[in-house]
């Protein structure tokens, strides 16, 4: 967990009547100088926050935290029970998970953050207009902060990321960390669940962003109405100051409606009456090319290092963005010259291969969306067949697997279904989920289904040859799979290329 090195302690009685909590036991004189939700994480002077969890509730680690040196506790009427051992000073909050944000914010300080703060949301696209928006930024000369789903990055040092979007005392810590290092401009990631669990209450981001909505995560909400609902909370006026919403998915409209805030609009097809028009000018197999025209008629003219017309809207969505923020698009026409905008990203349509042979391509899609998305991209330069191996997430939405399933062999001539993350459930009965959409294609697609997906990746490198590409639909950046509960290492695009290897390429 990122954490400020200096921060001012902050009275715990006076945290306590500024939120009207109830308290027991001793606070006179009390102060903490950080929050934390899971006692492994406490460090000496922090609250500690007890709430109900998926399998346990916090408060039965107060102990434990206490022995890490949290000097109080905020739990709810059940923790105060489960934690009365602990001999801890409580706070009580009938909601302590609804108070987090703003609890996190008041000790570390971030209600004025004094960075420009970005927020990305969409069910795909997120992470890679993240990195291009921190991208176009560090090109501006900004010094900059990034959280992603892949990783966090803090003017160049990077970290390990375990949620697309951090809990509440991480947001804020790490903003505080931030501001402390004189950072400039920070982009966050946001995803739908994170807008629902309250993990950026009490962050006012100067700029949001909307990629698209696609079929995922109904096991969360139900519908895709609810769905849009819990994403659309990003445009609240308490949230976000200005907002961009792409019209490039049939909910962009619709998310406009929600919106409490000022938006503009920006879309990549013709004739759609956006605000922003983007138009892919050239595509290359390694550079994408773009034209970006503004509401006011300006425009910019740059390129992505990656394939597929989807990553120059991305592009497109970060710069006006960035616009919408107060920089000129002349100040980054200047910054960008005419070279492509200078990004890395991870597992997102990233070739792995070399110049003979397949292509390889490992990426992180993992919905119907994403793959008919990239699959349309490596597509356009494929002389040979297309190869996708994909598979589906155990204890996720089961109700896309079909759909994955079907796109896949619509979009591919020959089909791998295989194993990747699946967690408690039976991955046979996932696999039959995929190969059965597929068979409902109607498609003349080769289907194949390979349990290990180190022998998945071997198999289709030794059927594919020249001219050919090989798609990996899911793994991307990740460097492990979740078996049974279990992390197993697992490095995709390590595998891909040893199995290049072994077959002469």
């Amino acid at each position: 967990m990122l954490r400020p090195e200096h921060l001012s302690p902050r009275s715990l009685p006076e945290l306590a009547e500024s939120f009207d909590f109830a308290t027991i036991g001793d606070l006179d004189g009390a102060a903490v100088t950080g929050v934390a939700v899971a006692a492994s994480h406490v460090h000496p002077g922090d609250l500690y926050v007890g709430m109900r969890g998926a399998h346990a509730h916090g408060a039965s680690f107060a102990t434990e935290a206490r022995d890490r040196g949290a000097v109080a506790l905020l739990t709810d009427a059940e923790g105060l029970a489960l934690a009365s051992s602990s001999g801890l000073p409580v706070l009580i909050s009938p909601a302590p998970r609804e108070s987090l944000g703003a609890v996190s914010a008041a000790v570390y300080g971030t209600a004025d953050a004094r960075l420009a703060l970005f927020g990305v949301t969409g069910t795909n696209g997120k992470t890679s207009t993240a990195y291009l928006l921190d991208a176009v930024l560090r090109q501006l000369g900004r010094r900059t902060g990034l959280s992603t789903t892949a990783e966090r990055v803090i003017d160049g040092a990077a970290y390990s990321s375990r949620l697309t979007t951090p809990e509440a005392p991480e947001i804020h810590a790490m903003l505080a960390l931030m501001r402390e290092l004189q950072i400039d401009a920070a982009t966050l990631e946001v995803s739908a669940q994170a807008l629902a669990r309250h993990r950026v209450d009490g962050v006012l981001f100067d700029v949001v962003g909307f990629t698209n909505l696609s079929h995922d995560h109904l096991d969360d909400f139900g519908t895709m109405p609810e769905y849009l609902e819990a994403k659309a909370a990003l445009f609240s006026r308490e949230r976000a100051r200005r907002g961009i919403v792409s019209l490039d998915s049939s909910w962009g409209r619709a998310a406009v409606e929600a919106a409490e805030i000022d938006v503009e609009t920006i879309t990549s097809q013709a004739d759609a009456g956006a605000d922003w028009q983007l138009t892919v000018t050239d595509e290359q197999p390694d550079r994408t090319y773009f034209r970006l025209t503004s509401p006011l008629g300006e425009s910019i003219e740059s390129s992505v290092p990656v394939i597929g017309a989807h990553m120059a809207a991305n592009a497109g969505l970060a710069i006006a963005m960035l616009v919408s923020s107060g920089i000129p698009l002349s100040d980054i026409a200047t910054a960008l010259g005419d070279e492509p905008i200078s990004v890395y990203l991870p597992g997102r349509a990233e070739r792995v291969s070399g110049d003979r042979g397949p292509s390889v391509y490992v990426d992180f899609g993992h919905s119907a969306d994403a793959y008919a998305t990239t699959l349309a991209a490596v597509r356009r330069f494929t002389t040979g067949r297309l190869f996708i191996l994909c598979a589906a997430n155990g204890n996720r939405d089961a109700t896309k697997r079909a759909e994955m399933g079907r796109v896949a062999a619509l979009g591919a001539d020959v089909v791998i279904v295989t194993d990747h993350h699946p967690r408690l459930e039976d991955p046979a009965q996932i696999r039959a989920a995929l190969l059965e959409g597929a068979r409902s294609a109607g498609s003349p697609a080769e289907l194949i289904e390979i349990a290990s997906p180190e022998q998945a990746i071997i198999d289709a490198v030794q059927l594919a040859r020249e001219g050919d590409t090989i798609l990996w639909a899911g793994p991307g950046h990740l460097d492990y799979r979740d078996v049974g509960g279990t992390k197993v290492p697992f490095f995709a695009r390590d595998l891909a290329r040893a199995a290049l290897k072994d077959a002469g390429w």
